[in-house]
């Protein structure tokens, strides 16, 4: 049996029943929240953006992370991008620092969101006693070029893997000869 998508109108559905189920406890002021849904998202699950000139906060949530994620993690996701609206509407900024992060302790919430897709690239040092990684969507710099940046730890030098072939390399040069030889499967 195939699932039928959400419409958008249902994703905001669930989301505001769950923000208004809790802003009183968080502290928000519900009324001066929008919502809106992003079909492109990969790695966000949610967003908030605000407005200081209408003092409104504007909360993103991923259409990918509401069709991959259980209802509770979902929820969890937008009791997070209310903490947020919380601190701006309250200090006018927000970020995950130590208020943030208190708070998000009282409501059970995660300060990262877990990954809800695989990640095209994983860079990782290449000193054997260091297991630093990061993961990439994107072929940005350190992943087209892992010769000029270094591991996050220990400084060592870097190694690129696009995770669906399982190619590796650690020059630009090789990132050309990985993609050229992945073709249309890259």
């Amino acid at each position: 049996m195939s699932r039928i998508a959400p419409t958008n109108e249902e994703i905001l559905a669930h989301a505001r029943v769950h923000a208004r189920s809790v802003a009183d406890e968080i502290g928000v002021d519900i009324d001066a929240v929008d919502w809106a849904v992003s079909p492109r998202a990969k790695r966000r699950a949610g967003a908030c953006r605000w407005n200081a000139d209408e003092e409104t906060a504007t909360i993103v949530i991923s259409r990918r992370a509401y069709e991959t994620f259980e209802r509770d993690a979902f929820e969890a996701v937008v009791r997070h991008e209310l903490i947020h609206a919380w601190e701006f509407q309250r200090f006018g900024e927000s970020d995950h620092g130590p208020r943030f992060r208190e708070r998000a302790d009282e409501f059970d919430v995660s300060v990262h969101c877990e990954s809800f897709t695989k990640p095209r690239y994983r860079l990782r040092c290449r000193q054997s006693d260091c297991d630093w990684t990061l993961r990439r969507h994107r072929a940005s710099k350190p992943v087209t070029s892992p010769d000029r940046y270094h591991c996050g730890d220990c400084g060592g030098s870097l190694v690129v893997e696009h995770v669906e072939s399982g190619r590796t390399w650690t020059t630009t040069n090789e990132y050309d000869d990985a993609r050229a030889a992945l073709g249309d499967d890259w």
